[in-house]
């Protein structure tokens, strides 16, 4: 499968820097789905018996692990579309470059650190 990159701003990103976010993105993207398809696999049915402290408890930890899991997907979803539109690497609040060193953290940064403390500060 090859990819185009050409929607990327190459002057804010290397073409291999370009190339190894997107990678990381497709890999979390296929790790997201796959631990969804497992928690799917382990989930409680309706008809399990009985429903004492511990099915609850393990119903109320895979309910926030798919949450969080849901989530992360849908934030790789929205960097893959925006690497498509040429619109990622940019602070979503202060519109300036997100660093590199961040991206390769958090390849679906949507702030910069300043921004997303700020952001977390104000919620």
């Amino acid at each position: 499968m090859s990819y185009t990159f050409a929607t990327i701003d190459e002057g804010q990103l290397a073409p291999d820097d370009a190339m190894a976010l997107r990678a990381a993105l497709l890999d979390e993207r296929t790790f997201r789905r796959e631990q969804l398809n497992n928690l799917a696999e382990v989930w409680p049915s309706d008809g399990d018996l009985p429903r004492d402290e511990h099915t609850m408890a393990r119903v109320e930890v895979l309910t926030v692990l798919a949450t969080a899991a849901k989530v992360v997907l849908s934030e790789v979803d929205a960097a893959l579309g925006r690497i498509d539109t040429g619109h990622y690497g940019n602070c979503h609040l202060c519109d300036q470059p997100i660093p590199l060193q961040r991206l390769r953290i958090l390849p679906h940064a949507r702030y910069c650190g300043p921004c997303h403390q700020l952001k977390e500060t104000v919620s």
